[in-house]
């Protein structure tokens, strides 16, 4: 299984210039932890360069007292973006996340273009999905063996 056929192509983007109000205003809008800050090439190819989440808010910014008038989402952003492919597996992406610590990897095209993002919650509940498949194959087991008894 593919990153591509998984992940959210939904993504909340913003200028790494923007203001931190207007991007923490930006994730209560569109019900968001994060928002992908974006290079734009054109208008639909967007570079992701950094992602600010609402823990990089509160944790870096406000626990801090900062002054947030006085900063840009640029400068709280998550520097060394962790990024997969969309053609990567869902294994793979789930092993950087584990590698790097992160709950949330930026998906991009072969051009290296923002295509979408694959959380954390989004694996867990694909995960979900697939054992409660599991599951019915467990318990439909005794109504096959009573279906098969002569």
């Amino acid at each position: 299984m593919s990153v591509g056929k998984f992940c959210n192509r939904q993504v909340v983007v913003a200028d790494r210039h923007s203001d931190i109000v207007a991007v923490a205003k930006l994730m209560r809008r569109h019900h968001v932890g994060d928002v992908v800050l974006v290079q734009d090439i054109t208008v639909d190819n967007k570079v992701p360069v950094g992602i600010i989440t609402d823990r990089d808010l509160v944790i870096e910014l406000m626990a801090l007292e900062v002054n947030l008038e006085t900063v840009n989402v640029g400068d709280a952003m998550s520097y060394e973006l962790v990024t997969c492919c969309e053609t990567d597996s869902l294994c793979d992406a789930l092993q950087r996340m584990q590698a790097r610590h992160v709950r949330r990897l930026v998906v991009v095209d072969e051009a290296g273009c923002l295509s979408g993002i694959l959380t954390v919650d989004d694996l867990v509940e694909l995960l979900a999905e697939e054992m409660s498949g599991v599951a019915r194959v467990v318990m439909g087991q005794p109504e096959r063996e009573r279906r098969c008894r002569v």
